[in-house]
């Protein structure tokens, strides 16, 4: 079985809440009486003879994230129909992925930014050879990883910063000189959890 095909299989299965599964940034100080905003976002994986996973850096100018590597996506709005339109309309305004070209094979369980964003990821699949084009305000380069060093538990490095007086945890995985870290690491280390899991 390929690893898409796991990912496929394991996102289609009933299966119990898995403890070690993140809950979101520093689940100990989650903001709980503050506005909590529903988004979404596209872990798009091309579907190469050895597949990668589409991420973007986000431009500096950004109010929030400001040069970070992320997934497509963001808030989910009224017109949407769901968090799987909210994560394929992103997709598209941000990187020119059209959304007939998605796959959809599932979605992972929610992931808390302290930030306030209750993310959804959206699991697809795309074919290779798409020409994405970053929009310009927002994304400052699209790029592609290899999806097994991603899913590679020996990847995800476990580092420490001190945020509000208090040493926090956060997962980092490095490749190619790009720094994945956060909430798009977190979403990343439970995809391969869930792998594990149900394996």
């Amino acid at each position: 079985m390929s690893l898409i095909q796991q990912i496929r299989h394991v996102l289609q299965m009933p299966h119990p809440q898995p403890a070690e599964l993140l809950a979101g940034d520093f689940p100990d100080s989650l903001p709980t009486g503050g506005r909590i905003v529903a988004a979404a976002v596209l872990m798009a994986i091309v579907e190469h003879p050895r597949p990668t996973l589409i991420l973007t850096r986000r431009t500096d100018t950004l109010r929030r994230h400001a040069g970070q590597v992320a997934f497509p996506g963001g808030r989910v709005d009224p017109e949407d129909s769901g968090i799987v339109a909210a994560a394929l309309r992103e997709a598209d305004e941000e990187v020119g992925l059209p959304p007939g070209k998605v796959d959809v094979i599932g979605v992972l369980e929610p992931y808390q930014t302290v930030t306030g964003f209750h993310v959804t990821p959206v699991v697809g699949v795309v074919p290779p050879g798409l020409e994405l084009v970053p929009h310009a305000a927002e994304v400052a380069r699209v790029f592609e990883v290899p999806l097994d060093v991603m899913l590679e538990p020996a990847n995800h490095i476990e580092q420490a910063v001190e945020w509000q007086g208090q040493d926090r945890h956060y997962y980092e995985i490095g490749w190619d000189g790009e720094r994945i870290w956060g909430a798009t690491a977190g979403m990343i280390v439970n995809l391969g959890r869930r792998l594990a899991y149900d394996r």
